[in-house]
């Protein structure tokens, strides 16, 4: 009987050092890393910019904890990009951001196009209501890369405390005639309220949008500029499909008597408001963003910041987070007539 089990004994051994040797926890753990690349192959065409200054040129089989990462719902992978309401910035803006930035740049004349379906996950849920940009988050651009450096495109999603519907709209910014400090944007709405729809106070709010987005709920959109022509599709299931057309190439805003009466109400009795070259962006070098661009802030939204301490933002509800789980990037296609 002790002779049998110490057969049985050594057998036990046997296993268990056979199982020690073929099994590595970090080896495992490795192989279960997916990286942003692996849900969205087209990450080789871009660079990133992250909220506490992290600038990184080659992202695929990149990844950064609580910035730039991936996540599984309902067994579907998204790509997570979070960003704080204070960190580092870039150099021409007071806001942080996740966002990728095209590495190819193109003149309106060729294009681009830029495909998204995302859901934003988390706005600030702090900041001054009479102010436009206050609870929002950027996930879609197009930017100048010359002259004035302003953004003929920018995709919203906002939504103020206490609503469970919020707005997803596009701003177009005007590309400045002369110097560039009468500059504005002109906001259309795609489902819920535009930009310009705020709080009669800082501690005030708007009604809730009826046809409006709520956080978690997905949306797709679709930027084709061919030849000059911003062609943007909006769809989400349960919404109806939203269609737009802008020329970038010929100003709907050259002369005083273009200037909607949304630009007036909104920014005349701050300051200057300017016309816009009549060539709009007409040969100026443009690229896509796409991410997380938060547009709150310690001091235009007054946003709560906690020293600008991440951290402490992450706990208190003091970021913006939002999730891609496909995207396209690459040339502008001929337009489908509907």
């Amino acid at each position: 009987m002790k002779k049998l089990l110490g057969i049985i004994f050594t057998l036990l051994l046997c296993i268990g050092c056979k199982n020690n040797t073929t099994s590595n926890p970090e080896e495992e753990v490795a192989k279960e890393i997916k990286y942003p690349s692996d849900v969205l192959p087209f990450m080789k065409e871009w660079k990133i910019l992250l909220g506490d200054g992290t600038y990184v040129e080659e992202l695929v089989n990149y990844e950064k904890n609580d910035f730039f990462y991936v996540e599984n719902d309902g067994g579907i992978d998204w790509v997570v990009y979070k960003t704080p309401n204070a960190g580092i910035t870039s150099r021409t803006s007071s806001n942080t951001r996740a966002e990728l930035g095209q590495k190819e740049h193109w003149i309106p004349e060729t294009g681009g196009k830029l495909t998204g379906t995302l859901k934003v996950q988390h706005v600030s849920t702090t900041g001054d209501a009479s102010v436009s940009s206050s609870y929002s988050v950027v996930v879609g651009q197009i930017h100048s890369d010359e002259g004035h450096e302003n953004e003929p495109l920018k995709i919203f999603y906002k939504k103020f405390p206490g609503h469970t519907k919020g707005s997803v709209f596009w701003n177009y910014e005007i590309n400045t005639e002369g110097d560039n400090a009468g500059r504005w944007d002109f906001s259309t709405a795609v489902w819920g309220h535009d930009f310009s729809v705020v709080g009669t106070t800082p501690t005030t709010y708007p009604t809730e949008p009826e046809d409006g987005i709520a956080l978690g709920e997905e949306f797709s959109y679709e930027v084709n500029v061919y030849e000059g022509i911003m062609y943007l599709t909006f769809s989400s299931e349960g919404h109806k499909t939203i269609r737009f057309t802008k020329s970038l190439i010929k100003s709907d805003f050259a002369t005083k008597s273009q200037i909607p009466q949304q630009i007036i109400d909104v920014y005349s009795s701050k300051r200057t408001v300017s016309v816009e070259r009549e060539i709009a962006y007409a040969g100026e070098i443009n690229y896509f963003k796409q991410g997380a661009y938060n547009q709150a802030n310690g001091k235009s939204t007054k946003s709560e910041i906690y020293d600008g301490d991440i951290a402490k933002q992450y706990e208190n509800g003091s970021y913006a987070e939002v999730w891609f789980k496909d995207a396209t990037v690459g040339a502008a296609t001929i337009p489908v007539e509907r």
